[in-house]
């Protein structure tokens, strides 16, 4: 829509450079690492449930939106009007900007969604005015950015707000009506699963890998691991650092065995790898990893 165009246009004359230093920031908050690190801090340094939890509520809305997108396939702003508007903050740096399955769709915007769900639902947690107020000003400073890097049109990000209030929705129905977590477990793979069909960006293969592994990995740790919460600083510390390390490392171990052509290639047989790496990967995160938690803990604490 020309008006959607002309806004984009509008902010851009007026955006600095710290205008582009702040898109990559809030790009940073509603994007993979971002969203990582929200995770990991509430998982391993405040609350287990909340933060397992939020890993299985953030994988799906990637998942769903990703459908959404690769159904509508409406291309972002700087693919369309490339003379009007300029990407200055591309979805991902390490592939060219006009990389369909590396930067995905436009509609509608799964940063927004994403900072929606993830920051409301810790709001709900939280249950301080503060924290409503936190998540309501970072939702609309990530949208904002969204529009003004165009990497999305307004709607986007507004369709992109109501959708995340909607998955928050979905999941307080399911936990209502399904007791059973394996259950849900298996609904939200079935729900998700379709978009093996059409759906051939990096984002929705990603999410689908994260789905799985936290669906093996939460009973497996509930069983087997069973670690608490802990209010030792040094031992938060650890957990985090340990956990990136682990992300790094297992992603980059995971890549060796394929030629990097394969991997950025848009093929069904490299995304599907990309699946089974993140599924890999958050298995040994969630599941695994936390069995050493108990040796974190004698860290710092006196004699």
């Amino acid at each position: 829509m020309e008006w959607e165009v002309r806004i984009i246009e509008w902010m851009q004359s007026n955006a600095t450079d710290l205008s582009r230093f702040l898109g990559e920031f809030f790009s940073f908050i509603g994007g993979e690492m971002g969203l990582l690190v929200m995770l990991v801090v509430t998982m391993f340094c405040w609350k287990k449930k909340t933060g397992q939890r939020l890993v299985m509520v953030v994988a799906s809305l990637l998942a769903w939106f990703a459908m959404i997108k690769a159904a509508v396939k409406r291309p972002r702003p700087y693919f369309e009007y490339p003379d009007r508007v300029k990407p200055l903050t591309p979805v991902n740096t390490d592939a060219s900007a006009t990389n369909i399955a590396a930067q995905g769709y436009s509609f509608p915007s799964m940063h927004s969604g994403s900072v929606v769900t993830s920051y409301f639902t810790l709001a709900r947690e939280i249950k301080k005015k503060w924290s409503y107020i936190f998540a309501t000003v970072l939702s609309l400073l990530v949208g904002y950015f969204r529009v003004v890097t165009a990497n999305h049109y307004p709607t986007d990000v507004m369709i992109g707000w109501i959708l995340g209030f909607v998955i928050i929705w979905i999941f307080d129905l399911l936990d209502k009506h399904i007791k059973k977590q394996w259950v849900q477990s298996l609904m939200i793979i079935a729900i998700t699963l379709p978009g093996l069909i059409n759906v051939r960006t990096d984002d929705y293969y990603s999410a689908l890998g994260l789905i799985i592994g936290t669906a093996l990995a939460i009973p497996y740790e509930r069983k087997y691991v069973k670690y608490e919460d802990t209010h030792n600083v040094y031992a938060m510390i650890l957990r985090s650092l340990c956990a990136f390390a682990i992300y790094i490392g297992l992603n980059k171990l995971l890549k060796m065995p394929f030629s990097k052509q394969f991997l950025e290639s848009a093929s069904l047989a490299a995304l599907l790898i990309r699946t089974l790496r993140y599924t890999i990967i958050i298995f040994v995160i969630l599941g695994i990893y936390p069995k050493v938690f108990p040796l974190f803990e004698k860290i710092g604490k006196k004699k």
